[in-house]
């Protein structure tokens, strides 16, 4: 199926806001094996909507358009098709029936503005929209399926998973049967990412679609089979990547992401233990991270930002002469962190970090990204630098990573060693 978007807004053409919709249909659409061809964003202008819509109608086998649905004076989605379809608009009763319900559960009064989203196109199919105040609505031009969606982020998202989504699923092919795994990944870049399972699986077969997203800190892995058969040989492909990349793969997504905060939380509550942490160059960063998540407070028991070297000696006992022989950035000074944060907060496991953010503050031994790390146990800490060539945001981001997944893989007695081990030395 030839499938097309035409988005509609003036504040998406200003940058007012950001076209985040455009993705949002796009990967729903793409977890049902169909491929978006072609997009287009015009402002909030009549003739331009006219004459989109007429072009991609004699191109297209589906067109989505998105936004213009609501009650203002610039919304003029439902305008548009009539003119293209060149059909009246009228009033429909189901949108009038779903807009006065709307309005009665919030106790507001029925307007004309609120009328006006019931004017559409004579004949057209209204779109149930769970959530929101303006119907969806759909319509034939040219042999073009049109789907007209609102704007409203949570209003669209909804649309499309109730009612557009199985709408077009249907339309597919008997053979079409799209599934996509993802993989959260943290350790490999992109490119590193795509060498090491070109090198290691150079038999990656041609039916199978192989996917990266990269964020940060964790990189998303997909693969996508488009038939029942390559379903069941992607279950044998995904083994040997499973194999390849070991701890680390954070998680298998099967809805929402997880974070690597959200992933030590649930391991650290599975296995009935507390955490706490040491920071110095993340500024209580992966605290925070930690804290952000549901239920935190059940398994992350405290957080000690010692930025100053005398905070250091005075609210986790470091010692002034560990600090003089050593320096802030040194193992020794991340031990005695850890050892007076476990101390402090009786948690079972640390985190402990000190570091050189930069842009200035190096050395020729402890060059600017350097930084020191402990994690573990009273009777078990370990340690290890690393360097991190980067701005101070994505050090402290990568580095709070970098904690969390060592105490991750400490949790999960993972024995092999983190790539960045090496690579980030």
């Amino acid at each position: 199926m030839q499938v097309q978007l035409l988005l509609t807004g003036n504040e998406l053409m200003s940058g007012d806001i950001i076209d985040s919709n455009s993705v949002m249909i796009a990967q729903k659409l793409k977890d049902i094996g169909i491929e978006i061809k072609r997009k287009v964003t015009v402002s909030d202008d009549i003739e331009l909507l006219i004459s989109e819509i007429s072009h991609i109608s004699q191109q297209a086998d589906i067109l989505i358009v998105n936004g213009g649905l609501g009650p203002t004076t610039d919304d003029l989605t439902a305008e548009a098709l009539a003119k293209a379809a060149n059909i009246p608009l009228v009033q429909h009763e189901e949108a009038l029936s779903h807009i006065t319900s709307w309005c009665e559960k919030r106790g507001a009064k029925l307007n004309a503005p609120n009328l006006k989203q019931t004017i559409l196109p004579e004949n057209c199919n209204i779109i149930a929209n769970g959530v929101g105040s303006a119907v969806g609505f759909h319509l034939n031009i040219n042999d073009c399926d049109i789907y007209c969606t609102p704007g409203v982020p949570h209003e669209l998202r909804t649309m499309l998973n109730n009612e557009i989504s199985p709408i077009l699923e249907r339309r597919l092919p008997n053979h079409i049967s799209c599934h996509t795994t993802r993989f959260q990944v943290f350790g490999y870049g992109e490119s590193d990412l795509q060498k090491l399972l070109s090198d290691k699986l150079p038999n990656w077969p041609s039916s199978l679609e192989i996917g990266y997203r990269a964020s940060l800190p964790i990189l998303e892995l997909k693969v996508t089979s488009y038939t029942a058969q390559d379903k069941i040989l992607k279950e044998q492909w995904l083994l040997q990547i499973k194999d390849l990349l070991g701890h680390h793969i954070i998680d298998e997504v099967t809805q929402k992401p997880s974070s690597l905060a959200s992933n030590v939380l649930s391991l650290l509550q599975k296995h009935n233990k507390t955490l706490t942490t040491a920071e110095s160059c993340t500024g209580g960063l992966i605290s925070s991270l930690l804290t952000k998540e549901s239920g935190a407070s059940n398994a992350f028991h405290a957080a000690f930002v010692t930025y100053s070297n005398e905070i250091k000696t005075s609210v986790l006992g470091v010692p002034k002469s560990v600090l003089d022989t050593n320096g802030a950035v040194s193992e020794e000074t991340v031990i005695a962190m850890a050892k007076g944060a476990l101390k402090q907060s009786s948690s079972d496991y640390v985190i402990a970090v000190s570091g050189i953010a930069g842009p200035s503050g190096g050395s020729a031994d402890k060059p600017v990204g350097s930084f020191w790390l402990a994690w573990g146990t009273s009777t078990h800490i370990k340690t290890i630098t690393l360097n991190i060539k980067a701005n101070r945001y994505y050090f402290q981001q990568m580095v709070s990573a970098i904690g969390l997944d060592l105490i991750r893989r400490e949790l999960l007695s993972a024995q092999e060693e983190p790539i960045y081990f090496s690579t980030r030395k």
